[in-house]
């Protein structure tokens, strides 16, 4: 599978949300998609990054965006998660891991000299006639949130 590109159309998915509610992509045309993949719930940088999307949901949401968190936890894990830290943005459970493949926010990962397979830290703006309109690969979870907001308002 080639490497996803600005102006490419965004794969379509559908996964169930922290609820059991299938949600899918299509189900958002006409808004800005902030999809953010990460790899785990109730982890220091997943949890910082998520709270900080959550923090400015309503900045995001005045310009005409949603927030998407992607990750391979389990819907009872993101219930758990949005509970403990009251998040207000939606999380996706991609436990296949067949989107995150889709968006090559899974592959190859170093720590501590160590090679293994796992979540990519990426976050993709998809535009409301659904292409990929910005790229964050290998991101840094603290302020991250702000920067793609910064973008979102130059645009």
């Amino acid at each position: 599978m080639s490497e996803l590109k600005l102006g490419d159309k965004a794969p379509e998915f559908s996964l169930k949300n922290q609820d059991g509610i299938e949600m899918a992509l299509k189900d958002f045309k006409g808004k800005k998609v902030v999809l953010y993949f990460y790899p785990k719930d109730n982890t220091p940088g997943c949890t910082t990054e998520a709270c900080e999307f959550s923090e400015l949901l309503g900045n995001f949401e005045d310009r005409n965006s949603i927030i998407i968190g992607i990750s391979p936890d389990n819907e009872r894990s993101h219930e758990n998660f949005i509970t403990k830290f009251k998040l207000k943005h939606i999380l996706l459970s991609d436990i296949d891991k067949e989107v995150s493949k889709a968006y090559g926010a899974w592959g190859l990962k170093k720590n501590y000299g160590k090679e293994y397979e796992g979540i990519i830290r990426s976050t993709f703006v998809i535009d409301e006639q659904g292409k990929i309109s910005t790229i964050y690969k290998n991101v840094r979870a603290k302020d991250h949130a702000a920067k793609v907001l910064a973008d979102l308002a130059k645009a």
